[in-house]
């Protein structure tokens, strides 16, 4: 018997206090489309993935639990961070807690291991991102 080969992450979901704030908090952040919004969820949208955002967190914050979210800038969303106050991560990584215990990682496109296709940068426009040769945390 043949496996069936594993692909892709299609989302991550994300259990948060209140689905507003949870936007707002992100939007500080990052740029994103809001998709199917309702009083319990929603889903933001990041080109051929998505993060589902639930209302209803109730366990403790992360430790070490954690997924990369990719932008075209890191040092953008750092300084954000920073100036927002949001505390970060100990380590190597750029790393942080949402309000809701969500250990955000911050990866910079130029670092990723596998690139999006043309056409998906071009529907997100973001023609001009680029990988870079050796990934740095």
């Amino acid at each position: 018997m043949t496996l069936a080969r594993a692909v892709g992450i299609n989302h991550v979901s994300l259990e948060v206090g209140d689905i507003k704030e949870a936007i707002a908090f992100y939007s500080q952040l990052m740029t994103f489309e809001v998709d199917d919004l309702e009083e319990d969820r929603c889903s933001l949208e990041l080109g051929d993935q998505f993060i589902a955002l639930t209302k209803g967190r109730v366990q403790e914050s992360d430790g070490d639990r954690h997924f990369g979210l990719v932008v075209d800038d890191k040092e953008k969303v750092r300084a954000r961070l920073i100036e927002l106050g949001i505390p970060l991560l100990p380590g190597r990584f750029l790393g942080f807690l949402d309000p809701w215990g969500n250990h955000i990682e911050i990866v910079g496109y130029g670092n990723i291991r596998f690139a999006k296709t043309p056409d998906v940068l071009e529907s997100m426009g973001m023609s001009d991102l680029r990988k870079t040769v050796t990934p740095t945390p």
